[in-house]
């Protein structure tokens, strides 16, 4: 009889620890970056050097129970932000935040409009604002409401009017290298949060003045990674994905199910509800202006997202198959609207901030295999040759900073630097270095990866 109960117990512990061992694996739990030691930094405009905030990046615990995992995080990213040059008088600060994520999101059939402010978190603790950047069309004054420099909108800064204008178009001067800025310090990005100066199509030159990056690399030939979570509590994932939702047909872009639509004038929304006059569609007010200026179609191909702008399919992360928003963007790789979740939510929406946790929960620290990360991990110097300055980016996103040693022919280290978790590109300036051939090694914990570098003096 003692050896009946010893072996059931050993089963009830088994199957304890299998149980839990589940649950631990969860991405809501193991994706978010963690960081207890490196702060961030921000750019000033007419300042060319970088400036410590003295805050700390990415995430710096994560926690979970049964049913939730809770994420703390001052909200600041690992590659540096700003400069704003709409005149932004802020710049990103701490925000503080311990976020309430449902493990086992629910789907919601009333459809929640996400809203202004926060409506996710990428895996940096950065947050996700939707399309909208508060400002609308007030039809009875005929003219632009709420924002900076316009009176209040009828309803105050959260009301959503008949035209409501796109952040994207709008404030697209104010946007920094990664695609982000501050709301009252409340850095956050509307959109895919990668470089502007690696889209096929650059369409700002801010990234030409300040050296900076984003979250991730868009590569075309690989599902893009898991890079954050609405507040429904579904995942989001880059711009690449496979092409069908059972994870054949190879990798392909995921697109968005909206188009603009063929007007000269508003009078209506897409759906035929008649609503009160925006401004007619000219220079001023171009179509893409407003939000409204938007139609979904209904594609039959899998690789079209629907009205939330996500899909049932199946991902690296979730073998088993899951609800997933993508960052949508066009051929260009230019943002395509509507960004990466909206205008309404899949699941059951809730605000996931929380002043304490309020339940027993285990901490989650990360176990880091940098073998795989680097094996994974495609590694790019450029230009090279080089004369000034050179580029070291990887296209994926890392778990663990990676330390980088730019090294001459006698084996001699000649500069180092770090490409940090969250971030994707680090830089060498080589202006005083002698011409010849240099290898570039990308390192952590005793594994490398080595290109070869030539430095050419005109």
């Amino acid at each position: 009889m003692l050896n009946h109960s010893v072996m059931r117990f050993k089963l009830t512990f088994f199957m304890l620890f299998l149980a839990l061992f589940a649950l631990a694996q969860n991405p809501a739990i193991t994706s978010f970056l963690q960081n207890t030691s490196q702060t961030g930094s921000y750019y000033i405009a007419g300042n060319p050097n970088l400036i410590d905030n003295g805050i700390l990046v990415n995430c710096q615990k994560v926690e979970y129970s049964e049913d939730y995992s809770y994420v703390t995080t001052q909200g600041i990213p690992s590659y540096p932000t700003g400069p704003f040059q709409d005149g932004n008088p802020s710049q990103a600060t701490s925000q503080n935040k311990i976020l309430q994520i449902p493990l086992n999101p629910q789907i919601n059939s009333s459809q929640d409009p996400t809203i202004g402010g926060n409506i996710g978190v990428f895996i940096n603790g950065v947050s996700l604002f939707d399309y909208r950047d508060g400002v609308a069309w007030n039809s009875a004054t005929n003219s632009l409401c709420g924002g900076p420099g316009n009176p209040p909108c009828p309803g105050g800064p959260m009301a959503t009017m008949d035209w409501n204008r796109d952040a994207i178009p709008a404030e697209m001067e104010g946007f920094d290298c990664s695609k982000g800025h501050p709301a009252m310090g409340n850095y956050h990005h509307h959109q895919n949060p990668s470089a502007f100066k690696l889209d096929l199509e650059v369409v700002s030159n801010i990234c030409n003045l300040y050296d900076a990056d984003g979250l991730y690399v868009i590569n075309e030939n690989q599902h893009s990674p898991l890079i954050g979570f609405a507040y429904d509590g579904f995942p989001i994932y880059g711009s690449y994905g496979f092409k069908n939702s059972d994870g054949t047909g190879g990798v392909e872009r995921i697109k968005s199910s909206y188009q603009l639509r063929d007007i000269t004038i508003r009078t209506e929304h897409a759906n035929g509800t008649n609503v009160d006059d925006g401004p007619d569609v000219d220079e001023t007010y171009f179509l893409g202006f407003f939000r409204e200026d938007y139609e979904f179609v209904d594609y039959s191909e899998p690789d079209y997202l629907d009205s939330h702008n996500g899909r049932f399919c199946i991902t690296p992360e979730y073998p088993d198959g899951i609800y997933a928003y993508f960052a949508t963007v066009d051929e260009n790789w230019n943002s395509a609207y509507p960004y990466v979740v909206g205008p309404t939510f899949y699941g059951e929406f809730n605000n996931l901030e929380v002043n304490t946790v309020d339940e027993v929960t285990t901490e989650y620290v990360p176990t880091i295999n940098i073998s795989k990360e680097l094996e994974k991990v495609s590694i790019e110097v450029f230009p090279n040759p080089a004369s000034q300055l050179i580029a070291i980016q990887i296209d994926n996103l890392v778990n663990e900073d990676l330390l980088v040693d730019l090294i001459d022919m006698n084996a001699r280290v000649i500069k180092s630097t770090k490409i940090l978790k969250g971030s994707t590109i680090a830089y060498f300036d080589v202006q005083t270095i002698y011409s010849g051939t240099y290898i570039v090694k990308v390192y952590a914990n005793g594994v490398e990866r080595k290109e070869q570098l030539i430095i050419a003096k005109d």
